[in-house]
């Protein structure tokens, strides 16, 4: 990992220390868009050909109802999603919004109330590796917003069946969609809908760049629909002083690494932490891991900043507005006012971000590539939308109507005004 000194950095050195890998997204939506146009003619023979093309499965059904599943895992596989799904479920739970009601002014009354997005799609991963975890953290807050229509899509596996662990969290989340695609062609089916796929109104889940460059596309298309949010590789940052462990340290930067060659890997450290302590632990953690060479990799273009303060450390974090922040100092949680742009912080020596990927409750679908600077991770009201409402009595209305009635006048809005002033005649 390159190493810098932040006092030393010019304006210029620390902009680009603050950019994240340029992506070609011209040259992904070229060709991104030919799957989505198949998959909008030709609904599920375009999924089934795309599958076989990329995956090299040939579907004999595109999706199924997992609830009609018999499901064998491991009791110790049900135990552990079961813990993780009760405190997901727990913390977005705690999220459902109350209902909001203010008496502007006599006889004037506004009202928030919180709505379910009735059609709901998830995008779980399946490249390298089952991904639970991905399906729980989607699943489990539509499920408490009462979102209607759930499609869950993932990669099916060599023989075309879909993980267990999958079904198992589908069943518990009311899920009764499962795509059996991965890909844009995923992300197309469900946003234009097929034969087999229901349309759906939202996209959520994470994904590589065509499966991002899908869901940016058909935002913006005739479809209609919306996404959680852009991303970029996944990253963290993590802010250490003299009391971090550098083991725990290490063994943080590399969890973040072995995601991808891609992976963004920051460690912003005061100048009492034990620098070479880490590289040590760093290289003897790195040796032992299956994925060394993907990690290696993702070190190679990291970096670690020196700085003289905690201050100096949470001006460069929320100016680089990570998706996890770790915060291994003592104390950590007297510095949470400090934090302005992040996704998701983990804080003290004993919270490493995996307990966040896995099941401490908060959800791990986060804005990645700096857009921790203007969104939110996934949560309870990524799911809702909200709708105001409004009443007024006789009282209200000859209070707000020559407000209204003066305003419509200043816009021209001569219908506007009338709409009032045929009430107000009546009342008075």
């Amino acid at each position: 990992m390159r190493t810098y000194n932040y006092s030393d950095l010019e304006p210029v050195q620390l902009t680009e220390l603050l950019k994240r890998p340029k992506i070609d997204f011209a040259s992904i939506f070229g060709t991104v868009q030919p799957i989505i146009n198949e998959v909008e003619n030709d609904g599920d023979e375009a999924v089934r050909r795309f599958t076989h093309k990329f995956d090299g499965v040939d579907l004999d059904e595109v999706c199924f109802n997992p609830m009609k599943q018999e499901v064998s895992l491991s009791k110790e596989a049900k135990e552990a999603i079961d813990t993780a799904f009760d405190n997901i479920y727990a913390f977005h739970k705690a999220q459902v919004p109350a209902p909001l009601e203010v008496e502007t002014m006599p006889g004037v009354r506004c009202m928030k109330v919180a709505r379910p997005i009735e059609r709901v799609g998830f995008y779980v991963p399946g490249g390298t590796a089952v991904l639970p975890s991905t399906a729980m953290m989607l699943t489990i807050p539509a499920m408490i917003a009462g979102c209607s229509t759930k499609v869950l899509a993932t990669p099916p596996r060599k023989d075309g069946s879909i993980a267990p662990e999958i079904i198992y969290i589908a069943q518990k989340a009311g899920v009764e969609t499962i795509l059996k695609a991965g890909g844009a062609q995923a992300v197309a089916a469900m946003a234009v809908g097929t034969e087999s796929v229901p349309k759906v109104d939202k996209i959520f889940g994470p994904g590589n760049q065509y499966v991002t460059a899908a869901k940016m596309i058909l935002q913006n298309s005739e479809a209609q629909i919306s996404i959680d949010m852009p991303a970029g590789p996944s990253e963290v940052l993590v802010i250490a002083d003299e009391q971090a462990n550098p083991a725990y340290v290490a063994a943080d930067l590399l969890s973040q690494a072995e995601h991808g060659q891609d992976s963004q890997v920051v460690l912003v450290a005061t100048a009492a932490f034990d620098l070479k302590k880490l590289e040590q632990e760093l290289e003897d953690q790195l040796q032992e891991l299956p994925r060394k060479d993907i990690a290696k990799e993702a070190l190679e273009h990291s970096f670690i900043l020196k700085v003289e303060d905690l201050n100096q450390a949470f001006d460069f974090s929320n100016e680089y507005a990570p998706e996890h922040l770790i915060v291994n100092v003592g104390e950590a949680e007297s510095h949470t006012e400090k934090i302005t742009n992040a996704g998701s912080v983990f804080l003290g020596q004993f919270t490493p971000e995996s307990v966040g990927d896995y099941a401490s409750g908060t959800n791990h679908t986060l804005p990645t590539y700096g857009y921790a600077r203007m969104y939110s991770g996934v949560n309870l009201a990524a799911f809702q939308k909200s709708v105001t409402m409004q009443v007024l009595s006789e009282e209200g209305l000859k209070n707000l109507g020559p407000t209204v009635e003066k305003l419509a006048e200043l816009e021209e809005l001569q219908a506007h005004k009338n709409a009032v002033s045929i009430r107000l005649k009546d009342i008075q």
